[in-house]
């Protein structure tokens, strides 16, 4: 019985989910900006994270690699960033 109850609320939470979600998809030549993470240590030069930059860019698609995967172009500074 719980078990049935679990599913329901988790089938019902999944529709919920997949009603506002939506795949992106770009092209080659859009712009794009990118997620800066604490991992990457780009643009946080300041003590504060409430002030630091969340995105960088915008930067340019080169072409597609995977399903969700983009080659782009970035300049010098930042070309050890990704692969």
């Amino acid at each position: 019985m719980i078990r049935e109850k679990m599913r329901a609320s988790q089938s019902c939470q999944k529709s919920y989910h997949d009603k506002r979600r939506k795949d992106l998809e770009f092209q080659e030549g859009d712009n794009v900006f990118l997620r800066v993470t604490s991992t990457t240590g780009v643009g946080r030069a300041l003590k504060s994270r409430k002030l630091t930059s969340r995105f960088i860019g915008p930067f340019q698609i080169l072409k597609r690699v995977g399903k969700v995967a983009y080659r782009i172009v970035l300049p010098p500074s930042l070309a050890n960033l990704h692969d």
